[in-house]
């Protein structure tokens, strides 16, 4: 046995006006936790699926177990003993979760048909050896996005000969239980030899689980070392080019003699919501926080007019409206960002020009008909006012990296007149200085005279950029935190 599982020497990748890596060279030990990190866009997922075979490196050199290989597709790699979990969820939504995790391999050798018995039991017990049982029976369709990174990752746990296991973001949908489930799981792969490569930009969870940090910027190492030689602020310089002193900006504030800008009035949807009542002021960030299932994403799509709701009224600067569709809402100056970018934030086949004008056609109507010269020109500004990182406008939205994917998404809202933007987990899978980014915006956004609600799953993001915090438990609003009393203690109190 060699000491290295997977040497990468100077390989070099490159697409239509963008080298996404530039002589990139690594060394993978067996039985070793090894973190990539770096900012979207600096070639961690590209060099994932140069790996998984989905890319083709256009040079350098390969070598698995000491010998030399060329992947050129993704059963291949399967059979060194490689395997992959995307950061955007690669499964058939029509069908089981056990024919998810067998897919492509359900007729073993000796069988003519598929052992449907043998299937589904097999299903379950992987489920059960990480922890997290699902009905293996259950459609896709009808998981939610944690459980289906749980499926993810029992289908990468299936293949008997893994040797390696490519983790992008995998924790980026996870509760803290779920994630303690999955430091264990990849605890015992390590234990039994496996190697993980782990991509995250959740600092905290380098530094607890991982062995090894290397750092990627614009497609090139700029740093690569024990993970104790590190801290949060000698991880970051490497990453972004520059250091982050301050992780949330400051801004000023006076929400308590502002105007109402939207008032919501018991709210409710039965099973779901209970008689949800707040108001959201000009120039105000209002956070929404709770555990998973509390019912926060539930309560801003009802407001969007996304899901129906049972009962309740909306006032809009104190003028009661009615909002029973997106469209409604966009007129009435509702934007809603959604945590599911892939599904509903996007239309990956898509270009950047048409995601970013897609809520606001009129904007690029000359005579009514839609001109492309002025896509390009309300694209580009939105492009260059947010840094996404593309070669163009023309670019296909699914080829950017998640990050990129997420900035474009939050693009498309500023090019309508919404005066209300819901931001529902509006920094999940960017990296630190692309928060650093949005935050600002959130900042701009509000100084002009809009309300931002921000949902999210990072309490000290939540506690720290909202002027005040409401805090959600089983569809009702069971606290609400401002000035001193916005804790993580408090939160936890009402919380549960």
């Amino acid at each position: 046995m060699t000491e290295y599982l997977l040497e990468v020497r100077n390989v070099t990748k490159s697409f239509p006006g963008v080298k996404a890596l530039k002589g990139v060279s690594i060394q993978i030990r067996h039985g070793e936790i090894h973190a990539f990190v770096g900012e979207n866009g600096a070639g961690k997922s590209t060099l994932m699926k140069i790996l998984n075979g989905n890319y083709k490196k256009d040079d350098g050199v390969i070598l698995f177990n000491g010998k030399e290989v060329d992947i050129t597709n993704p059963v291949q790699a399967r059979e060194l003993g490689i395997s992959i979990i995307f950061q955007e969820l690669n499964l058939a939504s029509l069908l089981t979760v056990a024919e998810n995790i067998f897919l492509g391999r359900m007729i073993r050798p000796g069988e003519k048909t598929v052992n449907w018995k043998r299937i589904y039991r097999e299903a379950g017990e992987l489920l059960n050896k990480i922890g997290y049982y699902i009905d293996p029976h259950r459609i896709v369709s009808t998981l939610s996005i944690a459980e289906k990174q749980m499926v993810e990752i029992a289908k990468a746990l299936s293949f008997e000969n893994t040797k390696l296991i490519l983790m992008d973001e995998p924790s980026a949908t996870l509760t803290n239980k779920e994630l303690e489930t999955l430091f264990t799981i990849i605890r015992d792969l390590k234990k039994k030899g496996v190697s993980v490569i782990y991509i995250s930009h959740k600092l905290e969870e380098i530094f607890t689980l991982c062995d090894w940090v290397t750092v990627l910027r614009d497609g090139e190492i700029t740093g690569s070392k024990p993970v104790f030689e590190y801290d949060e602020n000698t991880i970051i310089a490497p990453m972004v080019g520059r250091e982050i002193t301050n992780v949330f900006p400051k801004r000023e504030s006076d929400t308590l003699k502002s105007d109402e800008l939207l008032r919501v009035t018991n709210l409710n949807r039965k099973g779901v919501l209970n008689n949800i009542s707040f108001t959201l002021h000009k120039g105000e960030v209002l956070g929404i926080a709770g555990l998973v299932g509390a019912g926060r994403t539930e309560m801003s799509r009802a407001i969007f007019g996304a899901d129906y709701r049972d009962g309740g009224d909306i006032y809009i600067a104190g003028k009661k409206v009615k909002i029973e569709s997106p469209e409604e809402a966009i007129r009435q100056g509702v934007a809603y960002l959604s945590e599911d970018r892939k599904r509903e934030g996007l239309v990956g086949i898509n270009t950047i020009k048409k995601n970013l004008t897609l809520a606001n056609l009129n904007s690029v109507l000359k005579f009514g008909l839609i001109s492309g010269k002025r896509e390009v020109i309300v694209s580009q500004n939105i492009i260059d006012k947010l840094a996404i990182k593309t070669p163009s406008a023309n670019q296909i939205a699914f080829n950017l990296s998640g990050g990129n994917q997420q900035k474009t998404v939050v693009g498309k809202w500023l090019n309508t007149e919404a005066k209300i933007f819901i931001f529902d987990e509006p920094t999940r899978g960017i990296d630190v200085g692309a928060k650093y980014e949005i935050y600002v915006l959130i900042n701009k956004l509000v100084k002009e005279g809009n309300g931002v609600i921000m949902i999210s799953s990072e309490l000290p993001e939540v506690l720290n950029m909202s002027d005040r915090v409401l805090i959600m438990n089983r569809g009702s609003i069971s606290g609400e935190l401002t000035g001193q009393d916005r804790t993580a203690e408090n939160f936890i109190k009402y919380a549960l």
